[in-house]
């Protein structure tokens, strides 16, 4: 199951809207096939592990997988989407022996496929490395259990605490860590569905929020822009990803730029992850600033928070948001330190 996790891992920022998934075929003690889902629409993990072993032992491959275990992290689909059911194919192969890390929280699978292959005569087992198969799907058992993305916090900040000075000479962002803590953060985004900022951060620091140094797909931008004042020249309108601007204008939507009106009367971030949800995005990125963090801390509406901070001062300038807890985890990055949080208390 360990393998399967791994496997499943190269998938991430891939796979959305589908979850990580990632299967082994076990035959006397040794793995004979293995794979993972690489991409929505296209064959989940399973196919390709049984396909592997099609591939490798030719006319041999049916019987040694009657007489072999499959093992998948999640548990397999039941229901027709973009492809066939996973259960159906291991049923039809004549795979007796199924283990499976965690079942599956959507409602259309949701022990489903289980029952199914229950009712077909094979032998299931549930429940192995359990707690580490749910943790590689955060976002995605999220997103089913709490209606809502997951949501990582992250800022960087000076050693004093500062995450921006007050004033400067030019829409640029000021760089407070160095660049392989960029890349990191490059990385980041690369991984996860969905980018937010507010309305000063987009002004002042005019940021593209794409993964320039770091292969892979750039997120979806969210801004939050109340009277539409952002510049329509702003690197964030850009076509390098689609933008999603939160306005309480009507507005019209391009290929590129979508206006979702809500109630600035209200409370925004619980309307914004309303409708995050309902567009199916599963993870979103908090990258500031100060402001728009603080309401998401306040709220106590995040998962995870990274804190990078650099080895600069700046004699005065925006605070950094107030978090009060003892990080988890923390790492050096040349000169920069890295701190994760997770909320536990949600």
């Amino acid at each position: 199951m360990s393998r399967c996790i791994a496997l499943a891992k190269n998938g991430l920022g891939t796979t959305y809207p589908n979850p990580l998934v990632g299967s082994v075929i076990v035959h006397e003690g040794k793995i004979i096939g293995e794979g993972w889902h690489r991409k929505a629409g296209t064959p989940h993990a399973e196919v390709h592990a049984i396909q592997n072993v099609k591939n490798t032992y030719g006319d041999l491959a049916s019987e040694i997988l009657s007489n072999a275990t499959i093992y998948v992290c999640l548990e397999p689909c039941s229901h027709f989407g973009k492809t066939p059911p996973c259960v159906d194919l291991i049923i039809s192969e004549g795979i007796k022996n199924v283990v499976i890390g965690c079942t599956d929280p959507n409602p259309q699978v949701a022990g489903r496929g289980i029952k199914k292959l229950f009712e077909a005569g094979h032998t299931v087992t549930i429940g192995i490395l359990e707690e580490e198969c749910e943790a590689l799907n955060k976002r995605f058992f999220t997103f089913q259990n709490k209606k809502r993305p997951y949501i990582f916090l992250k800022w960087a900040e000076t050693a004093n605490g500062f995450i921006a000075p007050i004033e400067r000479n030019n829409k640029k962002p000021v760089w407070i860590t160095n660049e392989y803590s960029r890349q990191w953060v490059h990385k980041l985004r690369a991984q996860e569905q969905a980018i937010l900022i507010g309305t000063n951060t987009a002004i002042d620091d005019n940021p593209t929020l794409t993964t320039r140094d770091w292969k892979g797909s750039n997120p979806i931008r969210i801004v939050i822009d109340k009277t539409l004042k952002i510049p329509s020249n702003a690197h964030v309108f850009n076509d390098q990803a689609p933008t999603i601007v939160f306005t309480e204008k009507e507005a019209s939507t391009t290929n590129f730029i979508e206006h979702c009106t809500i109630d600035f009367s209200e409370n925004l971030i619980p309307q914004i992850l309303k409708e995050a949800h309902k567009k199916g995005i599963q993870s979103i990125i908090i990258e500031g600033g100060s402001q728009t963090l603080q309401s998401f801390i306040d709220l106590n509406l995040w998962d995870e928070a990274l804190v990078f901070k650099g080895i600069s001062n700046f004699e005065n300038g925006i605070k950094a948001p107030l978090l009060n807890k003892i990080h988890d985890e923390s790492q050096g990055i040349k000169n920069d330190t890295l701190f994760l949080y997770k909320n536990k208390n949600l």
